[in-house]
C-alpha cells in the first residue's frame, strides 16, 4: 500500500500528458487501496489562479477521479516551509545566493566536474560575512541555496530503474521570500503521507534533490515512479501550439470526458481501441507491473476527430 497525490501548479488548464499522470497516480493509490490526495502547488502569486484551479478540479473530477480531504495549497503553508528552512540553517547548510538568473546561466555553461549540465556553479558558496554584507548593501536580494557539498544520490524509480545523480546547490528559498518548489514539495509529501511520487520523467533529474533535502530535514522515504511523456508525431512534447490537448479544447470539437478517459486508458494498456471505459473499469484491469507507463506518442489531427 502506498498513499499517492497529484500535484498541479494552477497556472492554466490540464493537457493530456497533466491528466494521464493525474489517472495513473490515482490508479496506483486506489488499486492498494490508499489514499490519494490533490495538492495545488501555488506558490508563484503572478502565475497561479483560483480559476486556474476550480477548473483544474471540475476537469480531474469529469474523467472520474476523486481525492481524500480537502484540496491543499501550498499557498496556505508557509510556516511550515519557513519551519523547514530554519532547521537547515540552524545546522549551516545554506547560503545566500546574489547570483542572478544571467550570471547563473553563464555559469552553468562552463564545465563542473561531477555536477550536471545546467546546475548551480556554487558561485556565492565561498562568501565572506563582510562580502555578504557589502551585495546585501547593493539592495541586490538573495535567494537562500542548500550547501549540498555534490552529494551524490542513488534510488530505484519504480519504473525508470536506478537513477543516480548528484546534487548541485539548490535553492531553498527564492530572492522574492518565497520558499522553492524542491523544498516545498519534500515538505508536503512528508505533511500529507504520501508515500509514492508519480510524475512525468522530465522531473527524474529533480528526484535526487529532493531526496537529500528530505533526508536532511530527517523526513520519510519516498518511493518515485516516472511516467513518460505525451509527445506529438514530430517527437517533441504535446502542447497548446498543437490545438485541441485540453478537455475544453477537446469537449468544443465533440470529444467528451468519457472519450478523454478512455483515450487515456488506451495508452495505458487498459482499454482497446474505440472502447469507452470508466475508472471502475481501469481499475479493475490495473496491474502496475504492466501497465504502459513510457512515451505516449499521439497525432493532434486524431485528437481533433
Amino acid at each position: 500500500m502506498a498513499n499517492g497525490r497529484f500535484a498541479p501548479s494552477p497556472t492554466g488548464e490540464l493537457h493530456l500528458g497533466n491528466l494521464r499522470t493525474a489517472l495513473l497516480a490515482w490508479l496506483l493509490a486506489r488499486s492498494s487501496a490508499s489514499q490519494f490526495v490533490l495538492r495545488m502547488e501555488d506558490l508563484d502569486p503572478a502565475t497561479s489562479s483560483v480559476v486556474h484551479r476550480r477548473g483544474q478540479e471540475r476537469d480531474l473530477a469529469a474523467i472520474g477521479l476523486d481525492w481524500d480531504g480537502p484540496v491543499v495549497q501550498q499557498s496556505d503553508r508557509l510556516p511550515l516551509y519557513n519551519a523547514a528552512i530554519r532547521r537547515l540553517m540552524a545546522r549551516g547548510l545554506t547560503y545566500p545566493c546574489f547570483c542572478t538568473r544571467r550570471e547563473i546561466a553563464e555559469a552553468a555553461q562552463a564545465p563542473h566536474e561531477h555536477l550536471p549540465e545546467g546546475a548551480y556553479a556554487g558561485t556565492c558558496r565561498g562568501l565572506t560575512a563582510t562580502q555578504v554584507s557589502e551585495r546585501e548593501g547593493t539592495g541586490r536580494p538573495a535567494a537562500l541555496r542548500l550547501r549540498a557539498d555534490e552529494a551524490q544520490i542513488s534510488f530505484v524509480d519504480r519504473w525508470c530503474g536506478e537513477v543516480t545523480g548528484v546534487v548541485d546547490d539548490v535553492v531553498l528559498r527564492r530572492n522574492d521570500d518565497m520558499p522553492a518548489y524542491n523544498l516545498a514539495v519534500v515538505v508536503d509529501d512528508a505533511d500529507q503521507g504520501v508515500e509514492e511520487v508519480v510524475r512525468a520523467d522530465d522531473l527524474l533529474l529533480s528526484t535526487p534533490r529532493q531526496i537529500l533535502i528530505g533526508r536532511l530535514l530527517g523526513l520519510p522515504a519516498m518511493s518515485y515512479a516516472h511516467i513518460g511523456m505525451v509527445l506529438g508525431p514530430t517527437g517533441k512534447r504535446l502542447a497548446k501550439r498543437d490545438g485541441a490537448v485540453t478537455l475544453a479544447d477537446l469537449g468544443a470539437v465533440g470529444r467528451s470526458a468519457s472519450w478523454v478517459l478512455s483515450l487515456l486508458g488506451q495508452s495505458l494498456g487498459l482499454a482497446a481501441a474505440n472502447e469507452l471505459v470508466d475508472t471502475a473499469t481501469l481499475l479493475r484491469r490495473f496491474d502496475p507491473l504492466s501497465v504502459r507507463h513510457g512515451p505516449w506518442t499521439i497525432d493532434p489531427v486524431y485528437l481533433r476527430g
